[in-house]
């Protein structure tokens, strides 16, 4: 396969053996590799019962894996740090998500390509427009920057809104 451009959302809102939650997340973007890009980290509000806060990123990685093969990669690292299957939205040391990448959709067993709920969490539309604005979401066909001002829109209107 030709290699292949993904955008992988990274969050921790747990320390971990690399130190801070920020500092996990610079970990994983070296365990990564391959990476030609990294959006800013910012800091979000939890999804569901954690009570702390995430510090999240996008990260855009070049690799001749395809999307099984990159996800395998990313679980492999997740549970390095110590990620463990537990409660949903619990708190945890790394969390690697892939959003989206330059060959359109995909769908598998165990994997769906763009991330289903990309569109509805700003903690992931906010650093990938600062990376990609211009990439399509293959589903909607509207451009990144179009669904983080979507986003922005409708949070203002209702601030439950960028709620799962």
């Amino acid at each position: 396969m030709a290699r292949a451009s993904y955008a992988i959302a990274i969050g921790s809102n747990r320390r971990g053996r690399h130190g801070s939650p920020e500092r996990e997340v610079g970990a994983a973007l070296e365990a990564l590799g391959g990476v030609v890009a990294v959006a800013p980290v910012i800091r979000s509000a939890p999804l569901g019962p954690s009570l702390r806060r995430y510090a999240n990123t996008v990260a855009l990685v070049e690799s001749p894996l395809s999307p099984p093969e990159m996800l395998a990669r990313c679980k492999a690292i997740e549970r390095s740090f110590g990620r463990r299957r537990g409660r949903r939205w619990g708190t945890r040391v790394l969390d690697l998500d892939l959003v989206l990448w330059s060959g359109g959709p995909w769908a598998s067993r165990g994997l769906v390509v763009p991330h289903p709920a990309f569109r509805t969490r700003d903690f992931v539309l906010t650093p990938l427009a600062q990376l990609v604005p211009d990439w399509r979401d293959p589903v909607s066909g509207l451009r990144i920057r179009q669904l983080a001002q979507r986003l922005r829109r409708a949070r203002a209107v209702d601030p439950a809104a960028s709620a799962p």
